[in-house]
């Protein structure tokens, strides 16, 4: 079967949604995460074998106004559920209407897009919460799921608002796939493909479903990178637009002015105030927090290895690999793109391709850190603190930074070193880790053992030398079929 016809990956997400299709009572459930993630489709694929209502927000511009919303919505209305064409100035009259077909039964009804649905009229969330609460909770059977991609917008009107205190059941939020999963969007062409070549597609795409669909297994990742990213009418040309413009609580430059200053790599935010030309004050702090809630960016907190406990020191990660990509690459040649006139040969003839497609690599490491715990044999009940680690250079200390490390309960320190190589990885980087380890400032009593991830195999040299205590060879998780 083609892999866009099927549904793939998100098991446990949607174990833990099923368990509310069993429950006694109604439920609210909450899924939030950036655009094209596959939030809508997974609530579909929790609502087969029930009855499914789905309605979804205008997508707003200039002149969209709270009574075309409502207009939307009314004719979603009025197409599921054969009720005549209604003109409803008034949210409630709506919900009503809406109530009076899920009464009874199983019935799983979405809201998508909340935030556009709702932002342009101030009653909307209120109107919602009184029909839940005279109306739609009244039917034990009921799962109402509400979706968004804006998740600050979410997390403030919604999550932290006090009216809807005790009502949610489930709170959602949906991160990338996993390469497991990933690689399934190769189809039956999975063994014929090598793992660095679908690393170089996953570099672009990240683990977005939607993104992943449009993957053609029966050409080159550089024919699909052509024709997803540097061809006018690709899919990843424009979306950059679509995904980032309407997801904020302010209409401003500076969100795609913080994500540019962390093109080169992680940030603290004394770094990012002087790179944005903007002052720390809460502000920025505001705007970090919403480019982190819509999954764009991470923040990884180091720690104090004695203690275990997370330090205050942090650093903000670029952790979206399409933005990274459309911002460094795409952009540059957009003017020329949408005239025709561009023609992309080889990810190689990209300036600094190198250095930017490890910090994509390193993304993919990070989003899929089970793994490496799984080969590391360690429980995650025996974890103190996992993270990219760094320390800053005192007096007394030197600088470090760690791509990632875990520290167990058993005073063990594993320093893990990411590297995505075309080519074998060789002995040079023994030194290299070797001068990090040395840096470290860490308590006595406590090993340290290093640990190189690859995706491209090792040398017989860097086997020869056994400095590696383990070596992850992360190209497994995308040669094998579920």
């Amino acid at each position: 079967m083609d892999p866009r016809e099927r549904f793939i990956g998100r098991d446990n997400e949607l174990s833990r949604l099923k368990k509310f299709l069993s429950k006694k009572t109604a439920s609210m459930i909450v899924v939030r995460g950036r655009r094209r993630i596959g939030k809508s489709r997974l609530i579909e694929e929790l609502a087969k074998g029930t009855t499914f209502y789905s309605f979804a927000g205008l997508a707003p511009t200039k002149e969209t106004t709270a009574q075309s919303q409502r207009d939307v919505f009314a004719a979603q209305l009025s197409a599921q559920t054969n009720l005549p064409e209604i003109k409803a100035d008034d949210w409630s009259k709506l919900f009503q209407l809406l109530h009076e077909k899920t009464k009874q039964g199983r019935i799983v009804l979405l809201f998508d897009e909340i935030s556009w649905m709702g932002a342009k009229d101030p009653d909307f969330l209120g109107k919602i919460k009184h029909a839940w609460d005279q109306s739609f909770k009244k039917n034990p059977n009921l799962v109402f799921v509400i979706c968004g991609s804006a998740s600050a917008w979410i997390e403030k009107n919604i999550l932290s608002n006090t009216g809807f205190l005790g009502r949610i059941s489930f709170t959602l939020t949906l991160e990338e796939l996993n390469l497991k999963d990933c690689a399934q969007f190769w189809g039956d062409k999975l063994n014929n493909i090598s793992p660095y070549e679908k690393f170089k597609l996953l570099s672009v795409t990240g683990g977005v479903p939607r993104y992943l669909e449009e993957i053609d297994p029966t050409v080159s990742a550089e024919e699909n990178i052509a024709a997803l990213c540097f061809r006018k009418g690709g899919i990843l040309v424009d979306e950059f637009e679509h995904i980032f413009s309407n997801m904020f609580q302010r209409n401003t430059p500076l969100y795609r002015t913080i994500v540019k200053s962390l093109l080169n790599g992680p940030k603290q935010t004394v770094d990012i105030s002087q790179a944005c030309q903007v002052e720390i004050t809460g502000l920025l702090s505001e705007y970090l927090e919403e480019l982190s809630l819509c999954g764009f960016i991470k923040r990884d907190y180091t720690w104090n290895i004695k203690i275990g406990q997370d330090s205050r020191l942090s650093h903000y990660r670029l952790s979206d690999n399409y933005l990274r990509f459309y911002l460094r690459y795409i952009e540059k040649y957009k003017t020329k793109i949408d005239r025709g006139s561009y023609e992309f040969t080889s990810l190689a003839t990209l300036p600094e391709w190198r250095i930017i497609l490890g910090l994509q690599f390193e993304n993919l490491v990070l989003n899929n850190r089970p793994y490496i715990q799984s080969s590391l044999n360690i429980r995650p009940e025996d974890i103190i603190s996992d993270n990219p680690f760094f320390q800053r250079t005192t007096n007394t200390q030197p600088g470090c930074q760690i791509d990632y490390m875990i520290q167990t309960k058993f005073n063990t320190l594993y320093v893990c070193e990411i590297k995505f190589s075309k080519n074998p990885v060789g002995t040079e980087v023994i030194k290299e880790v070797q001068q990090k380890i040395d840096r470290l400032k860490r308590p006595k009593g406590f090993s340290c053992r290093p640990t190189l991830i690859h995706v491209n195999g090792v040398t017989n040299d860097l086997l020869d030398e056994s400095y590696f205590a383990n070596i992850i060879d992360f190209s497994q998780l995308l040669s094998e079929r579920r």
